[in-house]
């Protein structure tokens, strides 16, 4: 049986639905680094962090855009990626 286009965005290889997972290491990463940034934190340091904090979310981003278990992973990670670029150039 060919699957639907519900089967392909949603689930994955062994039919189970997959729309959310456990954060991966560059996801925890990113987030803490986020985190960090809503501190009064100045320098060096918030340039530091606000280079992991990108970094992380783009390797996060790009390691769903490739790897992603379904079409929905696939495009969050599109959708992240392009507005971390967004962000970054504005």
């Amino acid at each position: 049986m060919e699957a639907t286009l519900f089967d392909k965005t949603f689930r994955d290889n062994e039919g189970n639905l997959a729309i959310a997972q456990k954060p991966n290491l560059p996801s925890i990463v990113a987030g803490i680094a986020l985190l960090l940034l809503l501190t009064p934190i100045e320098g060096k340091l918030r340039l530091a962090v606000t280079a992991i904090a990108y970094g992380t979310a783009y390797t996060w981003a790009w390691m769903e855009l490739f790897q992603g278990v379904n079409y929905f992973r696939r495009s969050l990670g599109l959708i992240v990626l392009l507005g971390a670029i967004g962000v970054w150039i504005w």
